[in-house]
């Protein structure tokens, strides 16, 4: 049996997890109300506050992670409006060592995104990370975003996987509680998405403070089964 059968199914979001959030937040909440005052004409508080409200409208839909449904309602690329800035996408501290470890000791990883197909190959082609993962799913794939059990509950019909040993490792409480009540056993958040965000020390779940802390934890559920 090869070994890495017996290893867990580690998944992994990629905003805010493996990649810094401060992009998106530099694209969708600077730079895209700046080019939405100058397409429409109006003051960056009028531009800011109609963007604003759009999202509020569709945050945790699908819509909201589709860069297709943002061009039509703002009337201005914004696929083309992330590749303008692609120099500012970054992996978060620690990604490439936690990469190269659970690579090494033979770890199945996937990424399992709410980014839609364009914005995932978009970021995996800038970052040159797709060859560490034996899965990569977008939402839009799927059809339902991370927030909806569906989204789950379809991906283990697409790939199936161990639930009771897999790990999840997300950036969004909502995202979280969703695959809790589908039942993934081990799930982690992130205690600081964003390099230029705040540090998260509340939470529901475990928190990673470096993403290296990961291989700590899969250690330790490694030697407690040895003495089960």
């Amino acid at each position: 049996m090869p070994n890495n059968l017996k290893k867990p199914t580690i998944i992994f979001d990629m905003d805010g997890t493996l990649l810094d959030l401060a992009y998106d937040d530099f694209i969708w909440n600077h730079q895209l109300p700046i080019r939405y005052a100058e397409t429409h004409g109006c003051t960056l508080e009028q531009s800011n506050q109609a963007l604003f409200q759009f999202y509020q409208e569709h945050n945790h839909t699908l819509n909201w992670y589709s860069t297709r449904f943002w061009s039509a309602k703002v009337g201005l690329d914004t696929l083309a409006l992330q590749h303008e800035f692609k120099h500012k996408v970054a992996l978060r501290s620690g990604c490439m060592e936690l990469l190269d470890a659970l690579k090494a000791q033979d770890y199945p990883c996937w990424i399992a995104t709410n980014a839609d197909c364009a914005g995932l190959q978009f970021k995996l082609e800038q970052m040159q990370i797709a060859h560490y993962f034996d899965v990569i799913i977008s939402s839009e794939s799927i059809g339902y975003a991370k927030e909806s059990i569906e989204f789950w509950q379809n991906l283990h019909t697409l790939h199936p996987f161990c639930l009771d040993s897999a790990y999840f490792i997300d950036d969004t409480e909502k995202v979280l509680n969703s695959a809790k009540k589908f039942g993934i056993a081990n799930l982690i958040t992130i205690a600081q998405p964003s390099s230029k965000g705040k540090i998260r020390d509340e939470s529901a779940y475990p928190i990673l403070n470096h993403l290296t802390d990961l291989m700590q934890m899969l250690e330790h559920t490694e030697d407690m089964k040895k003495y089960a």
